[in-house]
């Protein structure tokens, strides 16, 4: 039991590190904590999870293609239409502009663009601008769970799959997006009337008397309604919208997948002793396609939606290279597919890291955990929630955290409804859309708090996830 606390605080150091530094970091550091587990204590290493950075690559390349088009200035340009359009309901409607480009585009950091204008039309309508932008930068994260191209819904899909529970992306979606409405809606209602409006903020007041504080605040106006978007950047939003149609209406329509012939392990059929001593498992000689009378067998198999979505997001992006004057330097300089990549170090070296630990100790956790679990199945999104605040990744929570789950007895159906916990990151504001938008916020009222956990960020975020899992908790209860 003590060399396993003590194996758990080189975890949780690394992760706390990493999460010190940030970016990179993430994952880098996690890789020192593994090689103190493998290297130093002798422990057996987790398998990294290859399948959803795969996904992710895919994803994030073909997001960060059509931003180089064009495309994603376009999207923007849409929200601020309707976003200036109706001023006087910018607290509820930017949450949902930011909530729905993530969902579209599978990442939060396409929303900084848009972060300035509604700082801007909140401003010129003297709508206390702490109220939309704390909200709109909670709502960017919580389409993470709502898209279908973002790792955490994929990888939840892959591992629930994996562990008994059929479930598709969509029927995910039909769960966590109305789940998440709710809450950023509700979040938003709470946020209507929050601090002092301008006219009564005498902190803010005092500022205005300031001829220069006047200009910053008041002198410059951002948009994005003056760029010239070119019919190319169209297309390419096109082209990304439809590999999403068709990423969904295969995941709802298994039956259009294509099969294949390849050699599949028989069920139950043990391991094979080679002439040398050693054995080999059934599973390992149908990866090896070797075919074994009595171990292995011919059949079809359908092409599974991970590789699915690996093949449609990389062709859509070669047609957007080719057909809308995508420039591939351009797309691996934009801030889409570096935060991407970013992400992948950070689950790969998270997610390893933490299924070398969980694997090597399973019994003890289960027996540790299986009573309060088996009471309490919720309970387990306390723990989804906390992780998240370490380690600044939905990806990386599902990955790491949602097999553990499926091994201490947790059924499908809970862990769906608690999906939406997963996204704690904001509780210690340093995360880069939070940090962006204090920083977009001219006239000072969305701020990190001199105690640091009293930020403009922790009313809505607390709000929304508690609700939106409350919701989706409901949802799963009455159709699962």
């Amino acid at each position: 039991m003590f060399l396993m606390i003590i194996q758990l605080l080189i975890v949780l150091l690394a992760l706390y590190v990493g999460s010190r530094y940030g970016s990179l970091a993430l994952g880098a550091i996690s890789g020192i904590g593994l090689a103190l587990l493998v290297f130093g204590f002798g422990m057996k290493p987790g398998s990294p999870p290859t399948d959803v950075i795969y996904i992710i690559i895919a994803a994030v390349t073909c997001a960060g293609v059509m931003q180089a088009s064009g495309g994603m200035d376009w999207l923007i340009q849409i929200a601020e239409r309707m976003l200036r359009k109706h001023p006087d309901r910018i607290t509820f409607l930017a949450p949902l502009c930011t909530f729905f480009l993530t969902v579209l585009v599978g990442t939060g950091h396409v929303v900084y663009t848009l972060m300035p204008i509604i700082c801007d039309i909140a401003l010129k309508k003297g709508i206390r601008p702490e109220r939309p932008c704390g909200v709109a930068s909670i709502a960017s994260q919580v389409g993470i769970t709502c898209s279908p191209i973002a790792a955490a819904v994929v990888a939840f899909v892959s591992i629930s799959n994996a562990n008994g529970f059929d479930i598709t992306i969509p029927k995910v979606l039909m769960v966590s997006i109305p789940a998440c409405l709710c809450g950023l809606m509700t979040a938003a209602a709470a946020s209507y009337h929050r601090g002092k409006d301008l006219d009564k903020d005498p902190e803010f007041q005092a500022k205005l008397k300031d001829p220069e504080q006047y200009k910053y605040i008041y002198g410059s106006s951002a948009t994005t309604l003056d760029r010239k978007i070119p019919k190319e950047a169209k297309y390419a939003v096109y082209i990304f919208l439809a590999a999403l149609a068709i990423i969904v209406i295969l995941a709802i329509f298994p039956q259009l997948l294509p099969s294949y012939n390849t050699i599949k392990a028989l069920k139950n059929a043990g391991e094979m002793t080679l002439q040398d001593g050693n054995t080999i498992s059934a599973q390992d000689l149908a990866n090896a396609g070797i075919l074994a009378r009595g171990f292995t067998e011919r059949g079809m198999v359908d092409l599974k939606m991970n590789l699915v979505i690996q093949i449609v997001m990389i062709s859509a992006a070669a047609l957007m290279i080719i057909f809308c004057k995508a420039k591939p330097k351009k797309a691996v300089a934009g801030p889409v597919w570096q935060s991407g990549m970013v992400a992948v170090v950070a689950i790969y070296g998270i997610a390893w890291l933490a299924d070398t630990y969980f694997s090597n100790y399973m019994e003890e956790i289960q027996q540790m955990l299986e009573g309060v679990v088996a009471q309490y199945p919720w309970s387990i999104a306390i723990v989804f929630f906390l992780v998240s605040v370490l380690i600044n990744s939905q990806g990386a929570v599902v990955v790491a955290m949602l097999p553990l789950a499926y091994k201490l007895g947790i059924s499908g159906p809970v862990l769906l409804g608690v999906l939406p916990s997963v996204y704690g990151y904001f509780f210690i504001p340093n995360y880069p859309s939070d940090i962006a938008t204090v920083n977009f916020d001219r006239s000072g009222t969305t701020v990190i708090g001199k105690y640091l956990l009293n930020h403009s960020f922790m009313m809505p975020g607390l709000v929304c996830v508690i609700t939106s899992t409350i919701v989706a908790y409901i949802i799963t209860s009455i159709f699962y």
